[in-house]
């Protein structure tokens, strides 16, 4: 991954070479600004131009380095500049920008710092720019901050001075193209067989589930996976801050919030899109991510009959989350007693599935545990199913099994009245359990 600034021409230097890069855009920018050419000629248009502009320089180049040149320029005019070989690359899962200089890519699980660069702060902007204004949406020093999506769905952030000290930051968390299945996910590694049937049989029968995990553990990856789950038949609405689930069901409404405009006004929050779906007569409601007040709103459509919803939330254990709930609750603004809000998050919440990134890069789920209802004044926790590290092998790789812990949900009836019985091997029953409880009946 290089900039074409690094590979100038014989003869010529790097600040030269991009005064030629800088000229050839200007001059083919303006060109095609007054064509006013429709979308679909508009590349062919670029490409003719581009190669007349640079004939006119009677400049010698090599065939790879203006190759280079002419890539490097179709990316700053139809694309995203300097990101886009990188948007490009189906290994790269998340790209970093800390400034002009500092571009950042996870690939593969781990952190790398690329030799790409912007040409300044402006450059930056330019890209952003690009990116939220067909969204309706707008960045500037009054408000440094939004939360944008690419047309493929790949979630964007972006904050710029004077909040971001170091120049202009931006984050993208790029959509994989193929959606994963579960049958991948247990190829990976990310779960079990008898984990994947015993999560079929919770979102078939509409059981309350909360995905839980740190920041690039995959929860949104996996919300997307169990929602596949979901019968086709059912009415879903989806309500996210920047829409990336792509359930694959007809009967999908998708929800987004609304930022405020230049003068302040027409806001759209998540809980007030969790409020307006109540009415929206649907079968499941699907949250991309609790972050504030809606928790509340969240509990109380769960506690009053829109069973079978599911939800991400940022926590590193399932007891974290639902410290973390119970936080959000009281964001709500109202004043309810500790107790109150406990009850409702243990009647409400079915299941906690806690995904983690591990030291090693990988992401697996690391518990999938019941929530079984109030001892006094504390929710009870059951894992249902829980990795174990046992060590690192000598590539650094993690070493551990994922395996249920012997111990079968409280919740096992609905399941039952639901058509799903599931096997006690499923729960860790050895051979001689099964035997001895067969003898028993």
């Amino acid at each position: 991954m290089s900039n074409p600034g690094e590979n100038a021409p014989a003869g010529a230097s790097a600040p030269d070479f991009q005064k030629l890069r800088e000229y050839l855009i200007a001059t083919v920018t303006q060109d095609l600004d007054t064509a006013d050419l429709p979308p679909e000629k508009r590349k062919q248009a670029l490409q003719e131009r581009l190669d007349e502009a640079l004939a006119r320089t009677n400049l010698s180049l090599s065939d790879s380095i203006r190759d280079r040149l002419l890539r490097d320029i179709f990316d700053e005019i139809t694309g995203y500049g300097p990101l886009q070989p990188l948007l490009d690359d189906p290994d790269i899962t998340e790209i970093m920008v800390n400034g002009p200089k500092k571009i950042y890519i996870e690939i593969k699980g781990r952190l790398e710092r690329t030799n790409i660069v912007f040409d300044d702060n402006l450059h930056i902007l330019k890209i952003i720019d690009r990116i939220v204004l067909p969204l309706g949406r707008h960045i500037d020093s009054d408000s440094p901050m939004v939360d944008a999506r690419l047309p493929d769905g790949s979630r964007v952030n972006a904050i710029v001075p004077p909040c971001a000290v170091d120049g202009a930051s931006l984050t993208i968390r790029k959509f994989r193209k193929e959606k994963l299945s579960i049958a991948q996910l247990i190829e990976f590694d990310t779960l079990t067989r008898g984990m994947a049937d015993f999560l079929r049989a919770c979102v078939l029968g509409r059981l309350n589930i909360i995905i839980s995990g740190g920041t690039g553990s995959g929860k949104t990856t996996f919300l997307n996976v169990l929602s596949g789950f979901i019968p086709e038949e059912e009415r879903i609405v989806t309500i996210e801050d920047a829409a990336e689930l792509q359930l694959q069901q007809d009967h999908v409404v998708r929800l987004e919030t609304k930022l405020a405009s230049v003068e302040g006004h027409g806001v759209v929050s998540v809980r007030e899109l969790v409020r307006n779906s109540l009415r929206m007569r649907p079968d499941r409601i699907v949250i991309g991510e609790c972050r504030g007040g809606e928790a509340l709103d969240m509990l109380q459509a769960m506690n009053t009959g829109h069973d079978g919803s599911l939800t991400t939330i940022h926590a590193n254990s399932p007891r974290d989350a639902l410290s973390r709930l119970e936080t959000l609750v009281l964001m709500a603004g109202m004043d309810l007693p500790i107790k109150i809000v406990r009850q409702q998050i243990s009647s409400a919440v079915d299941v906690i599935v806690q995904m983690s990134r591990l030291r090693d890069g990988t992401r697996k789920i690391t518990a999938i545990t019941e929530v079984a209802g109030m001892e006094g004044d504390v929710v009870v926790l059951t894992d249902i199913f829980k990795f174990n590290q046992s060590g690192v092998d000598v590539d650094g790789k993690i070493l551990g099994q994922l395996k249920p812990t012997g111990i079968r949900p409280l919740f096992g009836p609905r399941l039952e009245a639901a058509g799903f019985k599931l096997g006690a091997e499923i729960f860790g029953a050895t051979a001689a359990d099964m035997l001895v409880a067969r003898q028993r009946r």
